[in-house]
């Protein structure tokens, strides 16, 4: 599976959304992102590519633009 793959799939688990709603644009506040999905979606992105996220990177994770460009910094492209 792709990285862009396991990332949507980490959102649209954590968030209850279908992967055809997750683009750049989706950003904390739309759809089902509240407080409790975002601490569920960190702990999914951790699993999913088997890292740990510094606190920093989880407060500043807001969109899933943002979350490709901190998942970068730990060696992950897309």
């Amino acid at each position: 599976m792709e990285n862009l793959e396991k990332l949507k799939k980490a959102f649209s688990e954590s968030l209850e959304i279908p992967p055809e709603d997750i683009n750049d644009a989706l950003s904390y506040g739309n759809k089902s992102w509240d407080s409790v999905a975002h601490l569920a979606l960190v702990a999914s992105v951790e699993t999913e590519f088997d890292i740990m996220l510094a606190s920093d990177d989880v407060i500043d994770m807001s969109s899933f633009l943002k979350a490709k460009e901190i998942l970068g910094k730990y060696g992950i492209s897309f």
